[in-house]
């Protein structure tokens, strides 16, 4: 037990002191370096508390993939962060408020568990997990049972998010030479291949 904590309290302090770099950093390179060391020390929250699939969720897909898309994408733009950072007094009072908001949301949150005595009792109880079942396997159980219409219509709608941004951001531009499989299907033998007689001893001309 005492492992657990001190490996709890070191996962737990690496990605708060993490979290808070990637805002107060200046170079964005290191704040998704620290967004990814945030990831990872999730991840190893996640296996303490028993969760190995979302913790492998967490590395594959968001370092794996969104993480170093976002350091790939920060690394090839050219932004002049003098010119974002010139708005950042006007905004201010806007960002504040919204802050103050989120954080008097997690005080109420928080504070419902100490403020209603019952609340506690009124929580749902978790399934057991039964006995020989890893956990992987019983979220895919729950996934592809009870929530599968569910999990399929997600599935459709990021399909449908992914069709909307490919045709929002295609753009047609004149002289670039663009790839037509309806016209390369179409296209007859005599448009492109010429039969050429060559006589003995002489060249094509």
């Amino acid at each position: 037990m005492v492992v657990l904590a001190l490996a709890f309290y070191l996962f737990a302090g690496i990605t708060i002191a993490s979290g808070v770099m990637v805002v107060a950093t200046r170079n964005p390179v290191h704040s998704v370096l620290f967004l990814i060391l945030a990831f990872f020390n999730s991840a190893g929250l996640f296996v303490l508390m028993g969760a190995e699939f979302l913790a492998m969720i967490l590395v594959v897909v968001y370092v794996g993939a969104v993480a170093v898309l976002f350091l790939f994408v920060v690394m090839m733009l050219d932004i002049n962060y003098a010119e974002l950072k010139e708005g950042f007094i006007r905004y201010l009072p806007i960002g504040a408020l919204i802050g103050a908001i989120l954080l008097i949301e997690l005080l109420v949150v928080i504070g419902a568990w100490a403020i209603v005595p019952t609340a506690e009792e009124r929580a749902p109880t978790p399934t057991a997990m039964p006995e020989g079942v890893t956990n992987t396997e019983a979220l895919g159980r729950l996934l592809y049972t009870e929530y599968v219409y569910l999990f399929q219509a997600a599935g459709i709608v990021l399909l449908i998010a992914m069709i909307g941004a490919i045709v929002l951001t295609l753009r047609q531009r004149e002289g670039v030479r663009r790839q037509r499989i309806a016209d390369q299907i179409g296209r007859q033998r005599e448009e492109v291949l010429a039969i050429r007689k060559v006589e003995p001893g002489g060249g094509v001309s």
